[in-house]
């Protein structure tokens, strides 16, 4: 059997990270993407080969557009050298940052920099990799239970991820002849570094939200990975254009 290849973006850390770990759980090689935590990076690729599986690491600018085209050219060497393939089978448009303000606050600098990392780069770096996708493999995007509940300081992130649930039923209904599935996972709080660890470090805000979550806690990286490594594999071939939620039961 053929082996698969899913490429992650953001893959140095945080839920990129769990994300590259759990696929490699499955079976499948993983190439990641970093912005700026080369080192990061190289110890997820280490730990991935470790575990038997062939596993990259790529420089990647999320949200800038222009670079994709040198990108994917480095991405192709990569899949040749590397993987003995042209071709890649899941993308799993991860990459992110975060920023919080109120309406009244926000610049329109940080909105470009949510909009061309979180919206415009996940719509054209998934443009630019159709090509080189294989028929019958899937697309990951990630939203957030921020498109779905609102917390104040959240307008322009949630934004974007709103938009990105849209694209994504647009991305099934088009590559359906392809075969091609495409999903969103909708992550709640989790404690990471993600917004400058404010879930993670933040006591209020933790205890807020383990109020406001059936489950009664936070979120870590460890519940998110394996559903995307579970929507890349045979047994979610029938899952296609869903908005997947993972938080646990946030503001039911």
């Amino acid at each position: 059997m053929e082996k698969k290849i899913a490429l992650v973006t953001g893959g140095s850390r945080g839920l990129g990270k769990n994300m590259a770990l759990k696929l490699a759980e499955k079976g499948i090689d993983v190439i990641l993407t970093y912005y700026s935590k080369e080192e990061e990076a190289l110890h997820v690729v280490e730990q991935i080969e470790q575990a038997g599986q062939k596993a990259a690491a790529l420089q990647l600018n999320a949200g800038d557009v222009k670079s994709f085209g040198a990108f994917f050219e480095r991405l192709g060497e990569v899949l040749k050298t590397k993987f003995n393939t042209e071709r890649f089978d899941f993308l799993v448009n991860n990459g992110g940052m975060g920023g919080n303000a109120l309406i009244e606050n926000v610049t329109e600098e940080l909105f470009d920099e949510l909009l061309n990392v979180h919206f415009k780069g996940v719509y054209f770096l998934t443009q630019k990799a159709l090509p080189v996708l294989n028929d019958g493999g899937g697309i990951i995007n990630v939203s957030s239970g921020l498109a779905r509940f609102s917390m104040p300081g959240s307008s322009a992130y949630a934004s974007m991820k709103g938009a990105v649930e849209v694209f994504t039923r647009y991305l099934a209904a088009e590559l359906g002849p392809r075969k091609i599935k495409a999903n969103v996972i909708a992550p709640g709080a989790i404690e990471t570094d993600f917004s400058g660890g404010r879930v993670r470090d933040n006591a209020e805000i933790n205890k807020h939200i383990s109020h406001i979550t059936a489950l009664g806690r936070v979120g870590l990286p460890d519940d998110i990975g394996g559903v995307v490594a579970f929507l890349c594999t045979e047994d979610a071939r029938w899952i296609n254009a869903q908005r997947i939620e993972i938080s646990g039961g946030m503001n039911l």
